[in-house]
C-alpha cells in the first residue's frame, strides 16, 4: 500500500534523457497512507500508516521503465483507539507478528497525463500478494526550499477489498472495500 505512493513520484520527475535511472528515497517523516471504511452504515472510520521506507528508480528517458518499492510494519498502523488497533492485530484480522511487513513493488507504470499515471504493482498484505493499481498524481517537483536538493511530492488513491487479503471479518456489515489515500515526498538520493 505504502510503496504505491512512491510509484506516483516517478511520474512527476522531469522527462529529460538520462543514461541511467535516478534513485529517489521516500521522506519517512512526510509520507502517509490513510485508509477508510464504512462502519455498519453509521460512520466512516479512518486509520493511518506513517514512517515507512521506500525508493524509486526513475528512468527519465522512459518513465514506464521506472520502479517503486515500499515497505512498513503492519503494527505501525495508527487507528486513534488502542482497542481498535488491538482488534485489528488479533486473529479476527491480521494476527500480526511484531515483524510482519506490508510491501509494494511496482510492475508497470502507465502514463495517463503530464503529471498523472497508473502504477500497478504487487501488494503483499497479511502474507497474500495481489496486483493493485494506484491512480497517481505528481503534486510538485523541484529543489526543496529548506533541504536544497531535488524533491518530489505525490498523491495516489486506490480501493482494496479486505477479503482479497483474508482480513474481511464482519463484511459486508463493515465494508469489504477500503479506500486508500497516499501522500508521499521523496528526495533524490545522494544529493
Amino acid at each position: 500500500m505504502k510503496k504505491t505512493l512512491l510509484a506516483a513520484a516517478l511520474v512527476a520527475l522531469p522527462f529529460a534523457a538520462q543514461a541511467e535511472p535516478e534513485a529517489y528515497t521516500l521522506d519517512s517523516s512526510h509520507s502517509q497512507i490513510l485508509f477508510s471504511y464504512n462502519h455498519l452504515g453509521y460512520s466512516t472510520t479512518w486509520g493511518m500508516f506513517s514512517g515507512f521506507e521506500g525508493d524509486i528508480q526513475f528512468d527519465q528517458a522512459d518513465p514506464a521503465n521506472s520502479t517503486v518499492t515500499v515497505s512498513f510494519p503492519v503494527r505501525s498502523m495508527f487507528t486513534g483507539w488502542e482497542g481498535r488497533f488491538e482488534h485489528f492485530m488479533s486473529a479476527d484480522f491480521f494476527g500480526a507478528a511484531e515483524d510482519e511487513m506490508v510491501t509494494f513493488t511496482s510492475t508497470a507504470i502507465e502514463l495517463t497525463g503530464d503529471t498523472t499515471a497508473n502504477i500497478t504493482g504487487d501488494l503483499t498484505l497479511n502474507g497474500i500478494t495481489k496486483p493493485v493499481t494506484l491512480a497517481a498524481t505528481l503534486n510538485q517537483q523541484g529543489d526543496h526550499p529548506m533541504e536544497g536538493k531535488p524533491w518530489a511530492g505525490f498523491y495516489a488513491t486506490t480501493t482494496l477489498m479486505r477479503s482479497d487479503f483474508e482480513v474481511g471479518a464482519f463484511a459486508p456489515f463493515v465494508s469489504d472495500e477500503v479506500q486508500l489515500q497516499i501522500s508521499v515526498e521523496a528526495m533524490k538520493a545522494g544529493s
